[in-house]
Formats: structure tokens, sequence, C-alpha cells
């Protein structure tokens, strides 16, 4: 394609909510941290540094018996509440605006635990029973 020589319609969407295929042999949980693998597909949360958090389940997604790409998860971006790791890696105040790292579907660290975690998302707030993160 070349440069635009003229106006374009360009074709948009609210950055809301999406739908990716599900990699086989994947149960996702709704409410769960969203992820699409190296193969593109989507799967749960988890310590890896290959994955890019895309959203929130916004329902069961359950391929567990299905091949890859058989069913998609409707996910959701936004800000949402996720729990904090352990005492050792635990996001505080000092950390919002800074990044998030996944530990599992549904807990988010500090750090990226010496290069083995991807990214969740920017810390907005932090509360006594969880993390604020934006997807």
């Amino acid at each position: 394609m070349a440069a635009l020589t003229q106006d374009r319609q360009t074709a948009h969407r609210a950055s809301r909510e999406f739908a990716f295929p599900v990699e086989a042999a994947t149960k996702i949980y709704g409410g769960a941290l969203v992820c699409i693998n190296s193969s593109g597909r989507a799967t749960k949360g988890a310590v890896s540094t290959t994955l890019k958090c895309v959203g929130v389940a916004d329902a069961l997604a359950d391929n567990s018996a299905g091949a890859a790409g058989a069913i998609s998860v409707k996910t959701k971006r936004g800000t949402f509440k996720f729990g904090n790791s352990a005492s050792t890696d635990q996001v505080t105040l000092a950390d919002v605006g800074a990044s998030a790292y996944i530990v599992d579907d549904q807990t988010v660290a500090k750090t990226n635990g010496s290069s083995t975690r991807s990214v969740a998302g920017t810390i907005r707030d932090v509360e006594s029973d969880g993390v604020w993160i934006e997807i």
C-alpha cells in the first residue's frame, strides 16, 4: 500500500471487547487474565515470558477437549482488580504507573520474577484486597 493522497474512512471500534481463538486443551474461567501465546491463540495468564495480555475473560471458555481455535473467548479491556503477589514481590502504592507482571490467571506481581513473567498491564491503584490493573 502507498501513503494516502486523500481522506479515507478508517474503520474503528471501541477498544473494549474482543474475541480470540482458544488454544487446544485449555480452559479459561470467566474473570481470568487472558493472554495470547506464541501461536496466536488465547490461554490463561501464567508465568511465561512469551504471553501478551489482551484482557479479562467475559465468561468461561472451555476448550479442554477441543482442537486449537475450536472456540473463542470473549474478553474485555479496561481496569480490573486482581490479587496481589506474596509479600516478597507485592505491588505497593509506590508502583502506581508501572507495569504489573502475571503470576497466574488472577494474580499480579511487582517484578518480572527474574525475567520469567510477562506484563499484565499498568498499575492504577492498590488496595488491601488487590491491585487495579489497566489492560
